[in-house]
């Protein structure tokens, strides 16, 4: 069945899909390239268990857009199969062509993978509006299968970002271990301090200076008013 076939309300809901699911063929082949530079392991684990979790993505999402009665491409039905297949390849040559772009961008590998991490970061939120759309309009529309799945996604795609808050700073630290002298990293945050410490001593040294010098004329004249106040 075409979606020019197929209930307003079901080909609004396969067109979302048809666009969740090409994001997801392109982030497949992104995931592949991506999994290929990376050198830290549990980034590496990490980057292979989401791509296992997108190609389920993909797959779950095209069989609910077949049930909906539509295709798995973000296509109008009157433009046909012949203009949903050369979208499809599109998705998928995009994600091909920054693939090389990828492994050439930063200035080695530390940073090579940091940039990467970034921009899964905000594929990731891309992913969680997209889905948070869909279940939105699936709930308006009382489809509670889509709605589950978008959610059963969105839970995948919410973890992922949250790892991604995580390893950004832990790769951007071995960025700055690999680029930035030791002594750079370290001693420019320590010297102020250390400054500061020496500035407070010499102040306090100053202070029992003074007192001390001070002290011997407040003790004669605490003698001399003593001995006032004997005679009186």
């Amino acid at each position: 069945m075409s979606t020019t076939d197929t209930p307003r309300r079901d080909a609004k809901l396969a067109h979302y899909l048809g666009e969740a699911f090409g994001n997801e063929k392109r982030l497949e082949t992104a995931l592949q390239a991506h999994i290929a530079m990376t050198t830290r392991a549990p980034y590496k684990r990490r980057l292979r268990q989401h791509l296992t979790e997108t190609r389920r993505h993909a797959a779950e999402i095209a069989r609910r857009i077949k049930q909906l009665g539509g295709t798995s491409e973000p296509v109008p039905g009157p433009l046909g199969d012949a203009a949903s297949a050369i979208v499809g390849r599109a998705h998928k040559a995009s994600a091909l062509a920054q693939g090389p772009l990828h492994a050439l961008r930063g200035t080695g590998e530390a940073e090579r993978q940091l940039k990467n991490a970034k921009t899964e970061y905000a594929e990731e939120a891309q992913e969680i509006g997209m889905y948070s759309a869909i279940e939105a309009l699936a709930v308006a529309v009382a489809d509670k299968d889509t709605a589950q799945l978008a959610r059963r996604i969105l839970r995948d795609e919410r973890r992922m970002l949250a790892f991604l808050e995580r390893e950004i700073p832990r790769l951007t630290g071995a960025v700055a271990r690999a680029e930035i002298p030791a002594g750079q990293r370290n001693g420019a945050v320590k010297r102020p301090a250390r400054k500061l410490k020496a500035t407070r001593r010499g102040a306090a040294n100053g202070a029992r200076t003074s007192r001390s010098r001070r002290s011997p004329a407040r003790r004669s004249s605490r003698a001399r008013t003593g001995a006032a106040g004997t005679r009186s």
